[in-house]
Formats: structure tokens, C-alpha cells, sequence
């Protein structure tokens, strides 16, 4: 595993960011970590790379323990963050001669190609950039020096979506030899590349999964009722965000396995019906999990 975290937890004053986190990124997958705003994933990046320190449990990054991480080890990650903060004095051709004399393992090619494919403009003061020209370079900056593990803290938060496809295309051209842990809103763009998914909420890893499970165990369930149909009080625990018509129920199966199996179970619990099964994106999962996760939310 790249990455390994057992009970990680951190709080701040009495707000526990992240609570008993335990999670696991393969090497060489691209593992998005989605959720709602204040679920904790940003602390747990930090943590990751040792800005933040965890109050419980521990952490290892390409084997190393996160709280002793030394240079040699910060060769081998990168790390973008939407609130980066940049040398706004120096222009993006001293920027990366900068950082060019910091990296032993840097590729002046790949730096070379990144630059012109994301068309940085070499005497342009990074102050002077857009939130989106100032991403880029932080992304080509990050790439150039070919880090073992990537982590990407809302890269593509406010680009527009021509910025953010020129994001993803240099993501996509690393992939192979890069292990990416990203977490990002924008939950269509990633789903392209993403391997592995983990859903937090509150400072909880409510689970982690590869992507194919995932989309394989979430269906949106619509069923048309017969007159004789009574819907009973408990119903699984899988079937979240139901909704009751006067002759319909609609719901989200979190645990779908096949449509014979379904079947079996809205017989077992509703009498015969008829129904659908509608395959979901990762974006629709995610706005599902985080609508069953509401106070008020009928699952």
C-alpha cells in the first residue's frame, strides 16, 4: 500500500475533524476521497504530509511514518491544494528553475512539455496569473519531478471546464506511474481516471471500495406498486433516500446484486411488483450518500 492510515483521528478545540480513520491506498491507483464540505478530507491530507499532526492513530506514506517524513521522502510525494500559496514575485520561468534546483529527480523534458501542453507563460509573474493559470502551474510543478505519490486537495475547484480538462489530461498522462490520491467536488471530471473511492462524512471513513464494486452495488430502484402492495415499516437497511408514492416507491439500493436478487427482495417485503434498476455515476452515488447522511433524511 502507498498509503496506510489506522484509527487516524484529529480535533480541533472539541471539533473532532477525523475520527478513528482507517484507510488504505493501493499503489499505482487513483483513489478519490469524496464528501461533504467539513468531512474531514482536507485534515486528512494534511496529516498525510505532515502539516497537521494526528492526536490518535497513525499514518504511513510510501512506507514511512507521517510524523517522521524527511526531504528524501518529499522527493518522492507531490502535494496540490486549491489555497496554495505561490512566490508571486517571481515569474513562472523562475519558478521553475527554482524548484528545479531543489529535486534531484526532476525531468527538465516532462517540466518542458507540461509547460507548453498547459501554455504557462514563461514571463508572466505568478501574482499576476489566474486562480486557473496558477493551478496549472502548480500541477506542472508537482509532476515534474515524477513523485511516487500525488496528493491533490480540490485541484480543480473554481477552474472553468476547459482549465479543468487540461487538469485532468495532465493527471491522465502520469497515471500509470503515479499513485493519485485526490479529493475534488467535481466528481464527473475524476471519475474518468479514479480506481478506488472512499466516502467520508463527519470525520468518518464510511467506506472505501475499488471503483468497479462501487458502481456495480448501487442502483436507483424505481417500483411500481399493485393495489395490494403495503409498504412495512422496516425495510432494508441498504434501500437509502426511499421515496413514497400512492403507487410507486423509489429508493437507492446500496447493496445490489443482481436483478433476480432484487426481485427476490421486493417480493419478500412489498408482494409481486414490477421494477427498474438504473445503474448510477459516482457523482450520483455521492449525492445520494451525502443525502442519506441528512438529520432528516428518511433512511
Amino acid at each position: 500500500m502507498t498509503v496506510e492510515c489506522e484509527g487516524l483521528s484529529k480535533s480541533f478545540g472539541r471539533h473532532a475533524a477525523v475520527r478513528n480513520l482507517t484507510m488504505d491506498v493501493p499503489k499505482g491507483s487513483a483513489y478519490a476521497l469524496i464528501g461533504t464540505n467539513g468531512a474531514g478530507k482536507t485534515t486528512t491530507l494534511r496529516m498525510l504530509v505532515n502539516i497537521l499532526q494526528p492526536d490518535g492513530g497513525k499514518a504511513r506514506v510510501l512506507g514511512v511514518d507521517t510524523c517522521k517524513l524527511a526531504r528524501t521522502d518529499f522527493l518522492r510525494i507531490g502535494y496540490v491544494s486549491e489555497n496554495q500559496h505561490l512566490p508571486e514575485r517571481l515569474t513562472v520561468a523562475q519558478y521553475f528553475g527554482y524548484l528545479r534546483a531543489l529535486y534531484d529527480n526532476w525531468d527538465l523534458g516532462l517540466e518542458r512539455s507540461l509547460r507548453r501542453e498547459l501554455e504557462l507563460p514563461p514571463e508572466r509573474k505568478l501574482g499576476k496569473l489566474s486562480h486557473g493559470m496558477r493551478m496549472k502551474a502548480i500541477l506542472a510543478a508537482a509532476l515534474s519531478f515524477r513523485p511516487a505519490l500525488l496528493i491533490l486537495d480540490e485541484p480543480l475547484s473554481g477552474l472553468d471546464p476547459l482549465v479543468r480538462d487540461e487538469m485532468v489530461q495532465g493527471l491522465l498522462r502520469q497515471a500509470d506511474e503515479t499513485t493519485i490520491l485526490i479529493s475534488s467536488h467535481e466528481i464527473t471530471e475524476i471519475e474518468s481516471f479514479t480506481t478506488h473511492v472512499g466516502f467520508m462524512d463527519k470525520g468518518e471513513l464510511l467506506f472505501q471500495d475499488s471503483i468497479e464494486s462501487t458502481l456495480a452495488r448501487f442502483r436507483l430502484i424505481d417500483v411500481a406498486l399493485s393495489g395490494s402492495s403495503r409498504i412495512p415499516a422496516e425495510l432494508p437497511a441498504t434501500w437509502i433516500n426511499r421515496e413514497v408514492g400512492e403507487r410507486s416507491l423509489r429508493f437507492v439500493d446500496t447493496g445490489f446484486e443482481s436483478h433476480d436478487a432484487m426481485q427476490a427482495a421486493l417480493a419478500s417485503n412489498l408482494g409481486p411488483v414490477r421494477f427498474d434498476a438504473e445503474p448510477m455515476s459516482l457523482r450520483d452515488i455521492s449525492k445520494a450518500l451525502m443525502r442519506a447522511r441528512k438529520p432528516e433524511s428518511a433512511a
